[in-house]
């Protein structure tokens, strides 16, 4: 029977089952005819019948394996494999079983330590569906109820039975553990969620370094990419060069043999002639290829808003400007100590002055490689950065001259940083904008035009190609000339009576696009102007202060001014789109795609995020009385693409993601 339940629980079944099945019942004969054969080889020689049992037996063995069929069993056996032998001898459900409750030997070894107080089988009952809360309640009023007519009843009725109560009791019981069970079960998962978003800080602690140093690495290879395209441009002009002297030597050659027989004086004088004029006509210096990155950082748009990624002691007074191309990339800044600073923010470190103004820079504007700045000496300088004797490659390395490790390198830079090496921007100057006769207090410059507002009441349009002024826009005039035009005072200078500062600038902003320029002045007023025609297009009535700051896009223009008020203009139709009121004079403003940011007397910086409504602060006071610390006024804010910087009245720089 047993040789019988083994064939029919095999899982091995084919068309013949003679040579596929081994036939048990003819392998235990088989086997016992083994086993006696070689009983008897072992057995004692005394007995005379040992030799002809072992020939009969021999015999019998011969017998069998002559059988067909015990030679395929035989040889099926020895083709089977353990696995399959061990699974013919198994049931089907109990093959399911074992495959379940197989448990490899890591996972036995990995179990966890058992810190909770109940059972999985307890965990597995609690989690049960139940009722619903309707039915509970629902159970809970009919228990109240009941309650209620047991009350009504009479002494002499029978109480409820000892053991419905202490059926209830245990019911009772019972929800109660199990609702400790889930409470339990809750806070564990609490507890993994913790470990899991803990692990998940960890590993993007990780992955932002590693993007941290990618980005590193793409600045340093788009610096090589522009020098050497700068290389390449050098070469290519002297080759051009070097054609164009070998044609005009050939040129010569060819008219002295074609006239011989010109006499000494008029060889002298052809000779004069054709001297080089570069010893006689100066020319312009020759400006390097200046590139955008084609990739922008965007390392910041990964950490919280509001977090600072670097302070820079930039200056011994207070800070009057200051302007960046991109996130991490190149910052130029000035204060009244008379100084200039060009950085770079991913290595926070100096990497040079622009030297050659003879007192303070109050406006500048960075824009890719380019640098304008305006000073009170009354000139305007164009800078090429891309000429700058700084290999970035060197940022890493600090002064112990070993190579740092944090490709972040947030914080400040170290006490006693050496200054940048003297002449690192001497090849920088392009060259020179004079005609304004007072101090510049504001420019903007987009393409090759360029526009500056100064302490003489003009606005000038300057050719960047040619370096000359174009136009000039006298404000005075062209507000009395808008005036009798309109037939109204809403275009003439305007004295509000209500300046907080008498000593405001005249021109407090300009922005120009095209043919488009607008113009922020110290009577309130915003003017909109065609550069085309010279005149006024607009006048945008509203502040009550000079106005300090401006910067439209294709649809609304914002204004800050001393009036302590941020202003959002329609462009299309003139009228006030939105105003904010703070509780100090706006000195500084700019927006970009998501936020509206602005200096108003504060040690932090005034946020406005346009997405959802919301205003916030960002900056070193919004932490400074925890940490005991009492930060400077910020007077200059910048932001492009959540990436923001401040300076303050004590020349620290501020850079901060928001």
């Amino acid at each position: 029977m047993a040789g019988s339940r083994s064939r029919n629980a095999s899982p091995f079944r084919g068309a013949e089952e003679d040579t596929a099945i081994i036939s048990t019942r003819g392998l235990e004969a088989f086997g016992r005819k083994v086993t006696t054969t070689a009983g008897h080889l072992m057995g004692p020689l005394a007995d005379p019948s040992a030799s002809t049992h072992y020939q009969n037996a021999m015999s019998d063995l011969h017998k069998q394996l002559r059988r067909p069929n015990l030679q395929r069993s035989v040889f099926s056996f020895a083709k089977t494999t353990p696995t399959d032998l061990v699974r013919s001898k198994l049931s089907t459900s109990e093959i399911q079983y074992r495959a379940l409750t197989y448990l490899p030997d890591e996972l036995l070894k990995n179990i966890p330590e058992d810190e909770n107080a109940y059972s999985l089988f307890q965990g597995f009952q609690a989690t049960l569906p139940e009722s619903s809360p309707e039915s509970k309640r629902h159970r809970r009023r009919i228990s109240r109820g009941r309650k209620l007519l047991d009350d009504d009843k009479s002494e002499s009725e029978t109480p409820p039975t000892l053991g419905k109560l202490k059926k209830e009791q245990n019911s009772l019981n019972h929800q109660l553990e199990m609702m400790s069970i889930r409470k339990n079960m809750a806070s564990s998962e609490i507890r993994e969620i913790d470990n899991k978003i803990a692990n998940l800080n960890s590993m993007r602690k990780i992955v932002l370094d590693r993007l941290a140093g990618l980005e590193q690495e793409e600045a340093l290879l788009e610096h090589d990419i522009l020098d050497v395209e700068n290389r390449l441009e050098d070469a290519q002009e002297q080759l051009d060069d070097a054609e164009a002297m070998a044609k005009t030597l050939k040129a010569e050659d060819e008219e002295v043999i074609e006239d011989p027989a010109m006499d000494a004086s008029f060889m002298s004088e052809s000779i004069y002639e054709k001297l080089p004029s570069v010893n006689t006509t100066p020319t312009r210096p020759k400006r390097h290829k200046t590139i955008r990155r084609k990739s922008m950082p965007i390392l910041h748009e990964h950490f919280e808003p509001g977090s600072m990624i670097r302070e820079l002691h930039a200056h011994h007074d207070v800070v009057t400007a200051l302007d960046f191309d991109v996130p991490f990339g190149t910052m130029v800044t000035s204060a009244l100590d008379d100084t200039v600073r060009v950085w770079d923010m991913n290595a926070g470190r100096c990497i040079g002055f622009l030297e050659g103004h003879t007192a303070s820079v109050r406006t500048l504007q960075v824009e890719d490689n380019i640098v304008a700045t305006g000073s009170m000496d009354a000139t305007i300088r164009l800078w090429d950065l891309s000429k700058a004797r700084y290999d970035p490659q060197d940022n890493r390395i600090n002064k112990d001259g070993d190579e740092d490790d944090d490709p972040l390198a947030f914080g400040n830079p170290e006490d006693g940083e050496p200054e940048p090496p003297a002449g690192s921007m001497a090849d920088c100057p392009l060259f020179t904008l004079e005609a304004h006769v007072d101090e510049v207090t504001a420019l903007h410059f987009r393409g090759d035009t360029l526009i500056s507002g100064s302490a003489d009441k003009t606005l000038r349009q300057w050719d960047l190609e040619k370096g000359r002024c174009v136009q000039t826009l006298d404000v005075m005039w062209a507000a009395a000339q808008a005036s009798a035009t309109m037939g109204s005072n809403e275009g003439a200078w305007r004295q509000t009576g209500r300046l907080p500062d008498a000593s405001a600038d005249f021109v407090g902003a300009v922005q120009v696009f095209d043919a488009a320029l607008a113009c922020g002045t110290a009577d309130g007023m915003v003017r909109l102007w065609d550069l085309r025609s010279g005149q006024v297009h607009r006048s945008l009535v509203g502040h009550t202060g000079p106005v300090t700051c401006l910067q439209f896009d294709d649809v609304h223009l914002v204004t800050g001014s001393l009036d302590r008020s941020i202003r959002i203009w329609d462009l299309r139709t003139g009228a006030i789109y939105d105003a904010y009121a703070y509780d100090a004079p706006i000195t500084s403003m700019m927006f970009d795609n998501r936020r509206i940011v602005s200096a108003a007397g504060e040690d932090v910086v005034k946020v406005y995020d346009k997405t959802d409504g919301r205003h916030w602060d960002c900056g070193s006071g919004v932490t400074a009385e925890e940490d005991g610390r009492h930060p400077a006024i910020v007077e200059k804010v910048r932001i492009k693409d959540g990436y923001l910087t401040e300076g303050r009245k004590d020349g620290i720089v501020g850079i901060w993601t928001c």
